[in-house]
């Protein structure tokens, strides 16, 4: 099984702190960050499997964000939180888009994160 790496945009610091911990377990990695911007730095200057994003973010926005990753790295996973439904929206984004909505409990993530995790083993 392949460590799963996963980049976490959230720029409120006290959420930011209790979801990175709840994402880390055996062969998950996270780095958290506040900014879509320095995602974006971050993203690019290293080899994540998984962008894990909050929607409202200041400046540019979570999906946006989405959008400019995805754009580069079509096969990457993208995980948006919030509050607000998104009906077919994610579609758009693409087919390893999911949504994340809050409130969500702890095994709603566990079972988002392992279907993601299933599909990195599987990929060559």
């Amino acid at each position: 099984m392949k460590p799963l790496r996963m980049l976490y945009v959230e720029d409120n610091a006290e959420l930011r702190d209790i979801f990175q911990e709840m994402l880390e377990a055996d062969k998950r990695e996270v780095v958290a960050c506040a900014t879509a911007e320095e995602a974006l730095v971050l993203w690019n200057a290293s080899n994540f499997d998984v962008l894990v994003s909050d929607i409202s973010l200041p400046g540019m926005s979570g999906t946006d964000l989405a959008r400019r990753v995805l754009a580069v790295h079509p096969e990457s996973w993208v995980v948006l939180c919030s509050g607000y439904t998104y009906g077919d929206a994610l579609r758009t984004l693409g087919p390893r888009v999911r949504a994340l909505p809050k409130p969500f409990e702890l095994d709603d993530l566990d079972r988002l994160m392992d279907e993601i995790q299933t599909s990195h083993d599987a990929a060559p």
